[in-house]
């Protein structure tokens, strides 16, 4: 079977492509590597809504697509995670990477594990997954800037919606889970 190359496939390809160049801007000894990784990072987020909403809009959805599409967002968020859990080097912000990281391993290979046996339909992403997601992301964005900006303290609310997104993790996960064990027992 040919993989198909579209657009939406490219769009996906230059997010992966964008995780060394985070990680070589990130050790930079540049006093704006900061404001660049987090750049970097808000054109990965924006690359990765621009290629959904190009393969619907251009009928472009394919199989491959949707494979390569969740891999790197998750390439993307454990790599921006490893890096800022070795610059804070504390318990208190290595757990919830962790949990995150643990997550998505988990739920990645839950959700190969039903689609071999046919449920994937069971473990598709949720509404609760799409909020996890959305927490996630502001808190990288914000941790990955690190500065306060306009009198807001960008680490701080960084922090709290990282807790926030490792609960929505765990609460998620467990739904995930709940649901395969449910289709398991029938």
């Amino acid at each position: 079977m040919a993989v198909e190359f579209t657009l939406p496939t490219y769009l996906t390809f230059l997010r992966i492509a964008l995780i060394p160049l985070l990680v070589v801007v990130f050790y930079l000894p540049w006093h704006y590597a900061n404001t660049a990784c987090t750049v970097i990072f808000i054109i990965a987020g924006f690359t990765d809504w621009l290629d959904g909403y190009l393969a619907r809009k251009m009928a472009q959805e394919t199989a491959f697509g949707a494979f390569l599409d969740p891999a790197a967002d998750k390439l993307m968020v454990a790599f921006v995670l490893v890096l800022l859990v070795q610059t804070e080097n504390s318990i208190f912000f290595t757990l919830p990477a962790a949990i995150i990281i643990g997550r998505e391993i988990t739920i990645a290979s839950l959700r190969e594990w039903m689609a071999e046996i046919g449920q994937r339909a069971k473990v598709k992403v949720s509404q609760l997954g799409k909020w996890k997601t959305t927490a996630q992301i502001a808190a990288i964005t914000l941790l990955l800037y690190g500065e306060n900006f306009a009198g807001l303290p960008t680490k701080t609310l960084g922090y709290w919606l990282l807790y926030i997104a490792a609960i929505l993790t765990l609460w998620s996960m467990a739904s995930y889970l709940t649901a395969a064990i449910a289709t398991l027992k029938e």
